[in-house]
């Protein structure tokens, strides 16, 4: 009996977005967790895997060229054991390169970043041999007033990914749609979700399934409280509205999971392709 893992992609690879949530994840057997490793064993082996991190804020947009990431420990106040946690993968600076010379300026190769948890306590499930190379990419992303660029023109921007797919790249966004850190019941990971979670992670699944993706360029700042409550800032939305621009006509959304963590954390994924 054979896995496709046991065979390289040949055909265009599908697009994630996977809502990662805590990085208590990392450590943890739930059913989210399983979830992953089941879906990463569902997929074609990729010759390389591009993750979009809600996590890699930068002054443009870059991609991860180096042979070998480092590991980024971006986060805080957590039990000693995860920073102990390593993904030893090779970085995929040929694809990378790719990216860059496809872009038309408007992606560069950086040196200097590695891997974070937004890539990592994903792929330890998914890919646990960690022996596929990975590269990220930031968001073009300045503080300021919410945001000083568009969504329209993050989702343009990542249709220039598209020809990666045909490659045998794997494109996973990696986010989470309802993400208020304020709002988070970090005591409790199981805590039940407020109304205001509940009503824009629907309306949010109920554009993604029609298709309706410019509606959510607004959604942020016109869906009324429960969107500002949901996405007070746009680092873990826009890794979505990256998947989502990358669906072709014939391609539907498929949700791989679906519930909340921590309360307010919406963990949402899907699969397109």
């Amino acid at each position: 009996m054979t896995s496709p893992h046991d065979h390289p992609a040949e055909k265009k690879m599908p697009v994630l977005f996977i809502g990662h949530g805590s990085p208590m994840n990392m450590v943890l057997d739930n059913r989210f967790t399983r979830h992953l490793a089941a879906l990463g064993a569902s997929l074609p082996r990729p010759k390389a895997i591009l993750v979009i991190s809600a996590h890699w804020l930068a002054d443009g947009s870059y991609v991860t060229c180096t042979d070998r990431p480092r590991m980024i420990y971006d986060f805080y106040g957590f039990p000693g054991e995860l920073y102990h946690v390593q993904y030893g993968c090779p970085g995929a600076p040929s694809p990378a390169q790719r990216t860059v010379e496809s872009s038309g300026g408007a992606i560069r190769c950086d040196q200097s970043w590695g891997i974070d948890h937004a890539g990592y306590s994903i792929l330890k499930y998914m890919f646990p041999n960690a022996d596929i190379p990975v590269f990220e990419m930031s968001l073009d992303y300045a503080f300021g007033d919410r945001h000083p660029k568009p969504i329209a023109y993050h989702y343009t921007l990542a249709q220039k990914l598209a020809p990666l797919r045909e490659q045998g790249v794997l494109i996973i966004g990696s986010g989470n749609i309802v993400h208020n850190l304020g709002l988070v019941d970090f005591a409790d990971m199981d805590a039940a979700p407020p109304a205001w979670a509940v009503e824009a992670d629907a309306w949010m699944r109920d554009r993604i399934i029609a298709g309706e993706h410019r509606k959510l360029f607004t959604y942020p700042w016109e869906g009324g409280s429960a969107a500002s409550r949901a996405v007070p800032t746009l680092d873990h939305y826009l890794p979505m509205i990256y998947a989502l621009a990358l669906q072709e006509k014939e391609e539907n959304v498929r949700f791989t999971f679906e519930g909340f963590q921590n309360g307010s954390l919406s963990m949402r994924s899907f699969r397109i392709g």
